[in-house]
């Protein structure tokens, strides 16, 4: 196994000289974070033009705009990722910090047919992964394993539902699924998600539980998708398996929400039909010797990017500082890590990675909810940091 600071440090996509790439620092001089350009493996400190990650998503070009911002050099990327891992971490010297601040953190829910089925097993199994087993070979065989082709709201779906309503295996994550509304739901509060080599967050109540590892859009307020990361949109499987109507307290817990490591904004190079192509990888690697490893395809997803996020931001429904939306994840991981029969779920200081060719490498450790770092730093924090720097402005 590769070690955590070596995992940690392999955050760059594979093109990274051509790509335009942007993240979030803690510097200690100023008492708060920093908005910055990653040119070359170094940081550049470009808050004085762009105090924050919403004003560079906002700019008519931020992808121009951020190769064409001049700042402070803080040092190579390299020493701040080694001096992120809160067990390490120099609280005098900068570390890398989630890749957005005032965004909204949104997420669509239950975009892959795969996982929309492990929904309806959850939902069926009442929070128990022991009977999970044998109420997913009973869905399997009422509606099938690959929906996939199946477009969400047509003719054909809409049929599909009065068939399984009729043998009473109509489920809420099926309405969703091949219904004609998205499940779009919010995953955290602005400033709440942590970045790569932070501590991710599992409740200790929880005992059946996942990563979720999903591409992750930015979109400026006007609804126009301009950048992408990786997220782990960590699962409570037994506590949103109990009722939908839990899906709060299963999704938005301390450090529960991870994103990063950087933004890389759209351009001639690295497109919206990139992002329909994407792979996300996914690797657990537990401390005793248990391994997972998994893949999602973005393009077997059944609505399309531009799709749900027009469902997220429209005349209906504003976001005035832009928000991040978690396109969902086919991954339902099921592999038995401990008794058979009782499926996957994380244990303390399991090492989860989440990485795609152009988007770079997102790395955590699983910890208790209640041993992370706490949620201190906030939206009121951040406005007066940056009014006390001098870096607000009408």
């Amino acid at each position: 196994m590769t070690s955590y600071p070596d995992l940690i440090q392999a955050a760059l996509p594979e093109d990274a000289g051509a790509a335009a790439l942007a993240g979030r620092v803690w510097r200690p001089d100023a008492g708060g974070p920093a908005v910055v350009a990653v040119r070359d493996d170094q940081v550049i400190d470009i808050s004085a033009r762009f105090p924050t990650m919403r004003d560079l998503c906002e700019a008519s070009d931020p992808a121009d705009a951020l190769r064409a911002a001049d700042g402070q050099a803080l040092g190579p990327l390299a020493a701040l990722l080694a001096n992120t891992a809160r067990e390490t971490r120099d609280r005098s010297r900068p570390w890398l910090l989630a890749p957005i601040d005032l965004q909204a953190i949104k997420a669509a829910g239950v975009t892959f047919a795969i996982s929309m089925l492990e929904r309806v097993i959850e939902e069926r199994a009442r929070g128990d992964a022991a009977s999970a087993a044998t109420i997913r070979a009973e869905v399997t065989r009422l509606v099938g394993d690959d929906l996939g082709k199946l477009k969400p709201g047509s003719a054909e779906a809409m049929h599909l539902k009065q068939v399984l309503m009729s043998q009473n295996a109509w489920s809420q994550y099926l309405e969703v699924g091949i219904g004609p509304d998205a499940e779009i739901f919010t995953k955290a509060q602005p400033m709440a998600a942590v970045g790569t080599g932070m501590d991710g967050g599992i409740h200790p109540n929880s005992s059946w539980n996942n990563p979720e590892p999903e591409v992750v859009l930015a979109v400026a307020s006007t609804g126009r998708i301009v950048a992408a990361t990786l997220g782990n949109d960590i699962n409570l499987r037994d506590v949103e398996g109990r009722s939908a109507l839990l899906l709060g307290k299963a999704k938005d817990n301390n450090a529960s929400c991870a994103i990063g490591p950087l933004l890389r904004f759209l351009d001639d190079r690295f497109t919206l039909d990139d992002i329909r192509s994407t792979t996300v990888t996914l690797r657990v690697d537990g401390s005793d010797g248990f391994v997972l490893e998994g893949s999602s395809s973005i393009a077997r997803i059944s609505r399309d990017p531009a799709d749900l996020v027009a469902q997220m931001v429209n005349a209906h429904h504003r976001y005035p500082d832009g928000a991040v939306l978690f396109l969902g994840t086919m991954f339902a991981p099921i592999q038995d890590r401990d008794a058979p029969g009782q499926g996957f779920t994380h244990k303390t200081g399991d090492i989860v990675s989440i990485a795609a060719p152009r988007l770079g490498c997102l790395v955590n450790r699983m910890m208790p909810t209640d041993r992370c770092e706490p949620w201190l730093f906030g939206v009121s924090a951040l406005m007066r940091n940056l009014a006390a720097r001098g870096l607000l402005r009408g």
